[in-house]
């Protein structure tokens, strides 16, 4: 059983339709509901009576913490992939409200298998916000919470101070900035103060990459890892070649380092507790493993065994870690957005000394924008987050100013009094989805603690032994988050009247031709050979449907280009072109000035062919 727990100043909700059979009867009347504790609960597999009673007895310490005596008892599947049949679940819901009545809680429940629509404000006080998971062991009893790194406990408890950073410098509270112009900005800056990080419907998103057949839940694992289908992994493996090109061309020298390792290492074992991020254990033989969060430990272990000096720095490792495992909290796992495991690109680059390392995360920021942008991702699609200490900021306001001027747009920046974590600078860009969630991309930092701790040393000028500083960089982010990016904006671009699309090198078929008759398949197969020739995944609709109902699937597909061939194309040559980009118009061109004008466009892209038949006829219904 997962609850995700809010104390709200109210909740407003309105049944809209019933979504199954057993669904409860309703008035579907608006309900609001003041002062409330709002429990979202998915009831899973094996839950039970015992599981509720031990809930509900949480409950009433908590409710007598924050001195209130109602809740709503809310059913909200989408917290969970192992749900119980609709049956036990409703059952198991009325058990508890029954519990929660019978210990003189004030409570409500809403209706049991409806899509609601919902408002929800919630208190800024510590406790306002919890995520708590019960499951069934040989004693049932309420689940362990597992290992929690100091840096975790401690980023929970730092208090900031925010402010907006302008491109000429100027430093201002986020209570002096005037966020007109700058919605995205605004929505930002309550994000990361706020840190409320679950989610409380389900994000565009996921419909969109089920519909597309890019990926999918995988009810066989843990949550948080996701399933990938031909088209999601064509779209991901494209774009870690490109990182992963782009990584090479900067100067670094790509390894790969194995993704678990020992706990009671000492240096690994420091580390871990300098790092916000949650574990995966495991044992084996006489060894107590985690699974990786981050390539550094392994990068850290390779670099303390080089031999290496001042003339080949700074020294670049890089690895496109496939995985990295972080334990998120149950509440805030949600599709492609926040993973229990992911594809990181990491990069570390070792310095001498800290213009050195100024002058190389310089060049690391104008890298990542250049990045993004050729993703998909411009500057309006992002925020950029700067965090460092006081000290620093008033020693090193050359290098925060020129980060400024680079990015041209106003900045958060989060601002502490001392230094906790092993960074002393760190930045990061943020994408905006259509929940008005952040979800971080690209990343670096300024690293003074890790090479004193892995023992790692460069020889000086003067012969002598030298820790480095470290510069920790991501230029993209994880991979996944970047094709949650890209769908999340497209579906914004849906709602501002525009048709979605992914980028062009990016789109699984980039030319569909569609043959307007069986008698034509022949000549259609001609084309897509000449076309597939130059690096165009092209295919070809040849199944027993009408013309207009092809077309509305190509539609659906986001496929970029739509090509019906038939007997005057045939003699003319000429064809008559559907551009997705182009609001979908339609423009006459010869079959040359189609593959001139797709290859300008990807120039310089990595390419992989269809990893699916050409044919549609071939082709199984992954999802739906």
């Amino acid at each position: 059983m997962r609850i995700l727990q809010f104390h709200s100043n109210y909740i407003v909700f309105k049944p809209i339709k019933k979504e199954i059979k057993l669904a409860e009867e309703s008035d579907e009347k608006e309900k609001r509901i003041e002062d409330v504790v709002v429990l979202f609960i998915a009831i899973e597999k094996e839950d039970n009576k015992t599981l509720v009673n031990s809930a509900i007895k949480e409950l009433n310490i908590f409710l007598k913490n924050i001195k209130l005596n109602r809740i709503l008892i809310y059913p909200f599947a989408h917290l969970s992939t192992n749900l119980s049949i609709p049956k036990d679940a409703l059952k198991l819901l009325k058990y508890m409200e029954k519990k929660a009545k019978n210990s003189q809680i004030e409570t409500y429940r809403a209706p049991f298998g409806w899509t609601k629509q919902f408002t929800i404000s919630i208190k800024g006080h510590p406790l306002a916000e919890q995520s708590r998971s019960y499951f069934q062991t040989e004693k049932i009893e309420l689940k362990k919470e597992e290992i929690v790194s100091k840096a975790i406990q401690a980023e929970e408890k730092m208090k900031s101070f925010w402010h907006v950073l302008e491109p000429d410098g100027t430093l201002k509270s986020v209570k002096e900035f005037k966020f007109k112009g700058h919605k995205n900005l605004d929505l930002f800056s309550k994000y990361e103060s706020t840190k409320l990080r679950a989610f409380c419907e389900m994000p565009p998103h996921v419909t969109l990459m089920r519909r597309l057949e890019i990926a999918d839940y995988e009810e066989g694992s843990d949550p948080g890892n996701i399933r990938w289908y031909p088209k999601g992994r064509l779209i991901k493996s494209l774009l870690e070649q490109f990182v992963t090109n782009k990584m090479i061309e900067y100067g670094a020298m790509e390894v790969e380092t194995p993704i678990m390792y020992d706990f009671k290492h000492p240096s690994l074992s420091d580390y871990l507790n300098r790092f916000p991020a949650r574990q995966y254990l495991l044992n084996s033989e006489d060894k107590e493993l985690f699974l990786r969060f981050a390539a550094c430990f392994g990068q850290f272990l390779i670099i303390h065994d080089t031999q290496f000096s001042y003339k080949q720095m700074p020294l670049k490792l890089y690895e496109l870690t496939r995985y990295s495992f972080r334990r998120e909290k149950s509440g805030e796992v949600c599709g492609l957005r926040r993973l229990r495991a992911f594809t990181m690109p990491d990069c570390h680059a070792f310095c001498t000394e800290l213009n050195q390392a100024k002058k190389e995360f310089e060049k690391r920021f104008k890298l990542s924008i250049e990045i993004l942008n050729e993703i998909g991702l411009t500057k309006e699609d992002y925020e950029i987050a700067l965090r460092f200490t006081e000290d620093f900021f008033e020693e090193n306001k050359d290098l925060i100013k020129k980060l400024a001027k680079i990015y041209d747009k106003p900045i958060l920046v989060e601002l502490w009094k001392e230094r906790f974590f092993y960074f002393i600078l760190k930045w990061d860009a943020n994408f905006i989805d259509n929940q008005k969630k952040a979800a971080a991309l690209s990343t670096d930092q300024i690293d003074v603690e890790n090479a004193k701790r892995y023992k790692i040393t460069y020889v000086d000028k003067n012969g002598e032994k030298k820790y480095p500083l470290i510069l920790h960089f991501s230029p993209s982010g994880a991979i996944e988050r970047v094709v949650y990016a890209l769908l999340e904006k497209a579906f914004k671009s849906q709602q501002a009247g525009k048709s979605p699309m992914l980028p062009l090198w990016l789109s699984p078929t980039q030319v569909r031709l569609i043959p307007i008759s069986e008698s034509y398949v022949l000549k259609v197969n001609e084309l897509t050979k000449e076309i597939a020739k130059h690096n165009i995944r092209v295919d070809i609709d040849d199944r027993a449907s009408t013309l207009q109902k092809k077309i509305r699937e190509a539609e659906k597909e986001w496929v970029p280009y739509i090509i019906v061939v038939g007997p005057k194309e045939i003699e003319s040559g000429i064809l008559s072109v559907r551009d997705r980009e182009n609001n979908r118009k339609v423009e006459k061109m010869k079959l040359s000035q189609l593959i001139d004008k797709i290859q300008t466009k990807i120039k310089n892209k990595p390419f992989q062919l269809l990893p699916l038949p050409q044919n549609l006829s071939k082709r199984p219904q992954f999802y739906g």
